[in-house]
């Protein structure tokens, strides 16, 4: 803070020209007239700079580093032209390519029908085709293979680069690996360094899907939750000023897109809220969302109310007709559950049932016939499920659990269950499972 001027000494001084220099008064703007495109005008160097993430400063081109008037010289036709730009030197990610990175991933946490299974695949099969077939577990394997094998990428590739790690990445969430992702995402360090941004373009080099994907392992890894909610407030900021470059060259494609990834975030910042076991702060961060148009927060927003034990909110977010008469029916038994009331539950989720084939239907009315004391016929349901080939870990865990409850002999159900299993169709929802989805 600038000190103050000395005062004025008292005595005799100078009578000055009573004639004022004046100039209009210049334009001001209170914090009540900001803008709402923050694009909508030309941006100052000074607040360019600030927009360009933490410390990156575009370098000057050494023409425009002195201008005409403070040019010693003047300039003549034939002055010399400006040298020219140099090309900047492309950024090394061999750190991300050293092999003592990346766990092993043992099978003993997967059941013997699956690991011994014909459908295992091949050492050299494609990791799209993985993905494919849903051999999550093999992909990850694959793709440190591939990080950090023989045919490794070029360590200034760093599309194939980023590309592996977010299929090691999320492979790692899918198979109940989520502890070993965090720790390898640690590698990435400060995805907001000026070193994952384009110097040429200003792009980030790291797709967006990794980005979200490392806010939420990084938080996890370092122990710092409160580090995803300031990570995703980062990406919601860039993602508005997407929003606005969009808008300016009328590109609605990209509009659309920016603003779907902007929904996503304030979902998922809520959702870091609770996992903080900061309720308060999730519900007053949940009030302040806008719903969309189209409704596609309202079944979010909903759960994530239910979540936090607020009824009545849960059921006003779908009680537009954006968001649809199914997710109405589906938010109205939800709420049925969570008020205890299992029978008036029972009674919608069977209506429902009448109309969808919908795997989460059946999971649900199945837990409110054993809330109610027909476990057989839930079991019976839920078996049928499996039976029609679908096999979520919801599904499997809940089938399981009734197995414990009705019988002693639990286990022999659950490997028959995990056979039974093992043997269905490979798909892209998943196929390989582990021992925690059969509760072995």
């Amino acid at each position: 803070m600038e000190q103050p001027q000395d005062s004025i000494p008292k005595g005799h001084n100078r009578t000055r020209s009573a004639v004022k220099a004046t100039r209009p008064r210049s334009s001001t703007k209170g914090p009540l007239d900001a803008d709402d495109a923050p694009l909508a005008s030309p941006l100052s160097p000074q607040q360019a700079t600030r927009m360009l993430p933490l410390g990156l400063g575009r370098p000057q081109s050494p023409g425009l580093r002195r201008s005409g008037a403070s040019s010693p010289l003047p300039r003549s036709a034939t002055q010399s032209p400006a040298p020219r730009r140099l090309a900047p030197r492309p950024k090394d990610f061999s750190y991300l390519l050293r092999p003592e990175i990346y766990h092993p991933l043992t099978p003993l946490n997967v059941p013997p029908p699956f690991r011994n299974s014909p459908k295992q695949p091949s050492a050299d099969t494609p990791i799209p085709d993985l993905l494919a077939r849903g051999q999550f577990r093999a992909a990850a394997i694959a793709a440190t293979q591939a990080l950090t094998g023989p045919g490794a990428p070029n360590p200034a590739d760093h599309v194939r680069i980023f590309e592996l790690l977010y299929t090691r990445l999320a492979c790692l969430t899918l198979i109940d690996a989520t502890g070993l992702a965090a720790q390898e995402v640690k590698t990435l360090e400060d995805l907001n360094s000026a070193y994952y941004v384009d110097e040429l373009t200003g792009l980030h080099l790291v797709p967006w899907e990794l980005r979200v994907l490392n806010v939420r392992l990084q938080a996890m890894g370092f122990g710092d939750p409160r580090r995803a909610v300031m990570s995703y407030y980062d990406l919601a900021r860039e993602a508005r000023v997407r929003v606005a470059e969009a808008t300016a060259r009328h590109d609605n494609s990209a509009r659309e897109l920016w603003k779907d990834r902007l929904a996503d975030l304030g979902i998922r910042v809520a959702g870091a809220l609770v996992e903080m076991d900061d309720l308060t702060g999730a519900a007053h961060h949940l009030a302040s969302l806008r719903d969309r148009e189209d409704g596609k927060l309202a079944m979010s927003k909903a759960l994530l109310w239910l979540h936090l034990g607020d009824v009545e909110s849960a059921r006003r977010c779908v009680r537009t007709e954006k968001a649809g008469e199914k997710a109405e029916r589906i938010v109205a038994a939800l709420c049925d559950m969570a008020d205890g009331e299992y029978e008036a539950a029972l009674g919608k989720w069977r209506e429902l049932r009448e109309v969808s084939d919908d795997e989460m239907v059946g999971v649900n009315m199945g837990v409110c016939l054993l809330y109610v004391g027909k476990m057989q016929e839930g079991r019976a349901l839920l078996e049928g499920l499996v039976d029609a080939g679908r096999s979520s870990h919801t599904l499997l865990f809940n089938l399981t659990t009734m197995y414990e409850l009705c019988t002693e002999r639990a286990r022999t159900l659950k490997m028959k269950l995990s056979e039974k299993v093992a043997a269905m169709d490979e798909s892209p929802n998943g196929w390989e499972k582990a021992n925690a989805d059969f509760k072995l």
